[in-house]
């Protein structure tokens, strides 16, 4: 429970304090949790594999999708640079050769994506105690760009899908805080399979994305929404999980619990406990498939794409039964 409303910086900085893993792997880390992922873990992920049967976490990344502006935030926009119609006049290549080409301009996070290290600060501080402006400067994040993380999120993934287990029709509505008490109940409620713990890929489904695909988009990216409360940073950092992704635009409750706050959670997750946060998966199908055969492990893949000194990148994730 939050005591005090009115005092987000004081909640801020005592959680700070609690679940700090500056210094864990030394001064000189830029993994953060991601320690936590060893190749013992990928090799039990790897042996979670008995089907076959993939699902990609993924959004659309296309021009209709949330994104509404906000901090310039705009959806991707997608251009030709050659096409058939090209190919049919001519391009200039021998023996009949034709080919179309693109591009795209988008935010990093714009749709299906992790939120880097180098994504939030602490009063001007980054993660492991860093100057924020050491870090990150207009050549980006020269310290913690997500290009560090290149070939190593891939391991065991485990479902927790709260808005089947403690909602209404598989969806929890706008501004419920999901608390430990819920992660623990859902946990109970699917079995050993979705047992939580140090080096795992933990995915939290709300059903804000369920409702966002059935009513429009809304105010999906930076409305209310579900989410996880600011009293679970303990868990968050007790439980030494590698990362943590769900299907909703900013991964905490909104409205935050604060009387003024913006996304407080974030505050001790990145820049204190070094936590890799996913945002806007896509759950459903991975959801349902996981509720019919009562399986919620799963060998995940979910490396970003490794653009230097990026804060954050898109990702393609896909999970393996």
């Amino acid at each position: 429970m939050i005591h005090d409303r009115t005092d987000p910086e004081g909640a801020i900085a005592a959680a700070a304090k609690r679940c700090s893993n500056w210094g864990r792997w030394g001064a000189e880390d830029v993994l953060g949790t991601l320690n936590f992922l060893d190749e013992a873990k990928r090799r039990e992920g790897a042996a979670l594999v008995r089907q076959g049967k993939s699902f990609s976490l993924a959004q659309r990344f296309e021009a209709d999708g949330p994104q509404k502006g906000w901090r310039r935030r705009t959806n991707p926009v997608h251009t030709m640079l050659d096409t058939g119609l090209d190919a049919e006049r001519g391009q200039g290549f021998p023996h009949g050769l034709g080919g179309a080409d693109d591009v795209v301009f988008m935010p990093l996070q714009a749709s299906t994506q992790w939120d880097g290290l180098g994504h939030i600060f602490d009063h001007g501080t980054a993660y492991n105690g860093r100057r924020a402006g050491d870090v990150v400067t207009s050549e980006g994040d020269r310290v913690t760009g997500i290009e560090t993380t290149a070939g190593r999120i891939a391991g065991r993934g485990v479902l927790l899908d709260v808005g089947r287990a403690i909602g209404d029709d598989g969806e929890l509505p706008d501004g419920f805080a999901i608390t430990v008490e819920h992660l623990e109940a859902t946990i109970a409620a699917q079995g050993e399979t979705a047992r939580v713990g140090r080096g795992d890929l933990l995915l939290v489904r709300t059903g804000r994305l369920t409702r966002a695909r059935r009513d429009g988009w809304g105010d999906y990216a930076g409305g209310d929404a579900p989410g996880l409360s600011f009293t679970t940073a303990d868990w968050l950092h007790g439980t030494e999980i590698a990362g943590i992704a769900t299907d909703t635009w900013g991964f905490e409750v909104r409205p935050n619990e604060f009387d003024v706050a913006f996304q407080p959670l974030h505050q001790v997750c990145i820049p204190h406990i070094g936590l890799f946060l996913g945002e806007m998966w896509d759950l459903d199908a991975l959801a349902a498939d996981c509720a019919a055969d009562g399986v919620y492990e799963f060998f995940l893949a979910a490396d970003p794409i490794p653009v230097t000194g990026a804060v954050g990148a898109p990702v393609a994730p896909v999970a393996v039964k």
